[in-house]
């Protein structure tokens, strides 16, 4: 099964080459001509010096305009910046040291300019009757909409049995916290389960790209699925990351990433990367306590810079849900209405938190 890109140009690219595109028209024209085709998406003078012979043209893109040059032998090149085909029937001379693990010359062709340029390279195969997609070193097969549709069907599936488990254990740990009881093997696993139900969505995410249009109501049940999943990974990590160290909450978010699939669900790293566990991060069992920050976003219209003013005042939660309206009062912009909109808001979450966790 093809891995689903994570370079961001490629990404880009297959967003431009994905269903309902005019160049994704073309290309599809040119498939069901039963012509091959190589189509160079990027016009300078790196790419003119690899031009030999063909006609110059600078006419406007179209899918039926690109499948016509495409019925001779030479290459197109299109300027995609400004949507005008400059050459066609060209051959293509880039370095022949460049190296290729292709075998078929317009695939190699295609793999060698595509290296040397830089610019992204489409090679459709009359024989396999597949496009392929050249850029830098990356090479990637279009596939027809019901090939990916399957695939993303079976990955946002998983997502969602990710999702309910992430928000069980979410509400376990909200729960804990209000009665003080959190651990560091409850705080990691929380975080475990957002970092895989991050890797799932950025999975299905990638076949949403490579559907185009096709891919509309798989991008509606994906968007209802993670909404609000990067700001709880933040929150939770600037409740409980280390007050003494100068990671910010980006940087063990990048860290989480890199992890192997192995290491991800190995607790002492995860909380080594946190700070917390005792210096290998294995004291799973000790206590944590939370700064506040993801409790007070659940209050409803109170602004981040009042969260962190409250947060920065009464430092832990524990000391936050005793706080009297009073007391919050004292902190900056935060008024009478403010201060009992605060008061009361917590109260319910705590009852809320301790229902959900007996019932």
């Amino acid at each position: 099964m093809p891995e689903v890109p994570n370079d961001p140009k490629l990404r880009t690219m297959l967003e431009a080459v994905a269903p309902g595109t005019e160049l994704r028209d073309g290309l599809e024209r040119i498939l069901r001509g039963r012509t091959g085709a190589i189509v160079v998406l990027g016009y300078d003078d790196a790419i003119e010096e690899m031009c030999s012979g063909g006609f110059h043209l600078d006419v406007d893109f179209s899918a039926t305009r690109l499948r016509e040059l495409a019925k001779m032998d030479g290459a197109v090149v299109v300027d995609r910046l400004n949507r005008r085909i400059r050459r066609a029937n060209v051959q293509l001379l880039p370095d022949s040291s460049i190296e290729t693990s292709e075998s078929g010359m317009r695939h190699r062709t295609a793999e060698r300019v595509a290296k040397q340029s830089g610019h992204p390279v489409i090679s459709v195969s009359q024989s396999m009757h597949t496009v392929a997609l050249y850029l830098d070193d990356h090479r990637h097969v279009l596939e027809d909409s019901d090939v990916i549709l399957s695939r993303a069907n079976q990955a946002l599936a998983t997502l969602e049995r990710y999702k309910a488990r992430l928000d069980e254990v979410s509400g376990t740990l909200a729960a804990l916290e209000i009665e003080d009881l959190a651990t560091v093997r409850d705080v990691v696993t929380v975080i475990q389960r957002m970092e895989m139900v991050a890797r799932i969505s950025a999975e299905v995410d990638g076949y949403v790209i490579e559907l185009g249009t096709d891919g509309r109501l798989l991008s509606l049940q994906h968007d209802e699925l993670v909404t609000g999943l990067d700001q709880d990974r933040t929150l939770i990590i600037r409740d409980y990351l280390w007050s003494e160290r100068s990671d910010s909450p980006a940087d063990v978010l990048d860290a989480l990433s890199r992890l192997s699939s192995a290491e991800l669900i190995d607790i002492p790293t995860i909380a080594r990367i946190l700070g917390v566990g005792g210096p290998e991060g294995d004291a799973v069992d000790s206590s944590l306590t939370p700064r506040g920050y993801r409790v007070l976003a659940r209050i409803p219209r109170l602004p981040l810079h009042v969260a962190e003013a409250i947060v920065a005042t009464c430092g832990t939660l524990q000391v936050l849900l005793s706080a009297t309206a009073e007391d919050l009062q004292a902190v900056e912009w935060v008024g009478p209405n403010r201060a009992r909109a605060i008061r009361e808001g917590l109260s319910r979450l705590a009852e809320s938190s301790i229902l959900e966790r007996f019932s």
